[in-house]
């Protein structure tokens, strides 16, 4: 089935300047790829058939990167709601733990509300097989150390494996990713925290977020692998 995303902005790759923005624009997605980028009007008469989701004035980019994952989701302790602490992560709740369950059950919640956030790719490492197993899981991509602004190639392009490789965090210490934010924009301008771009051909990963520009907390919608795994309600 295509699905046709509009937006009242659209802009398929902020990291990089000389890129156009699309005012009134759409992504349509075929399974878990894109397969069109551009005006609402073009598209929609060139897709006649597809289901639409209309985001109104929002605002739709790749997907974010949250480059604290280790610190995220090996170090930190994210609460089960049963728990009645709150939902913020616990800082170093999980260190020196050999709880594996519990670090999976802790990293599962955080990655969850990561989606809530726009974030479509965390960079590690990550040491921890429940860590590795609950990132592949998720969908979300995996990256093995903290990429720059513009990140690696991208969604369109190959993106290496999750495991317990390069473990040399930001700090340039084994395991010393820098303590962060769930939501990478609270810390990092919108060119800064993209992953890839949203092009035809390349993995459906995009978030939308209420206009009239992408500010922390403003996400609305995350589509991960084609797929509308959150939604604001």
């Amino acid at each position: 089935m295509l699905t046709l995303h509009r937006a009242a902005l659209v802009l398929p790759d902020p990291a990089d300047p000389t890129a156009p923005s699309i005012a009134d624009g759409a992504v349509v997605v075929r399974g878990e790829l894109v397969e069109a980028v551009g005006p609402y009007g073009e598209l929609t008469a060139a897709h006649p058939g597809a289901r639409v989701r209309d985001w109104g004035a929002a605002v739709l980019t790749p997907g974010l990167r949250n480059p604290y994952g280790h610190w995220l989701l090996e170090r930190a302790y994210h609460p089960d709601p049963r728990e009645e602490v709150g939902v913020e992560p616990v800082a170093d709740g999980l260190a020196g733990s050999t709880d594996e369950a519990r670090c999976g059950a802790s990293a599962r919640r955080g990655l969850q509300r990561m989606l809530g956030y726009g974030v479509t790719a965390v960079a590690g490492p990550f040491e921890r097989a429940s860590v590795r197993t609950a990132v592949t899981r998720s969908g979300v991509v995996g990256l093995p150390v903290p990429s720059g602004p513009s990140g690696p190639s991208g969604p369109s392009g190959p993106v290496r494996p999750v495991g317990p490789v390069d473990a040399v965090g930001s700090s340039g210490e084994p395991g010393g990713a820098d303590e962060g934010p769930l939501d990478p924009l609270a810390v990092l301008s919108l060119a800064e925290a993209v992953y890839g771009r949203v092009a035809a051909g390349g993995r459906a990963d995009f978030a939308v977020f209420a206009g009239p520009e992408p500010v922390a907390g403003g996400c609305l919608a995350t589509v991960l692998g084609g797929r509308l795994v959150y939604r604001r309600r």
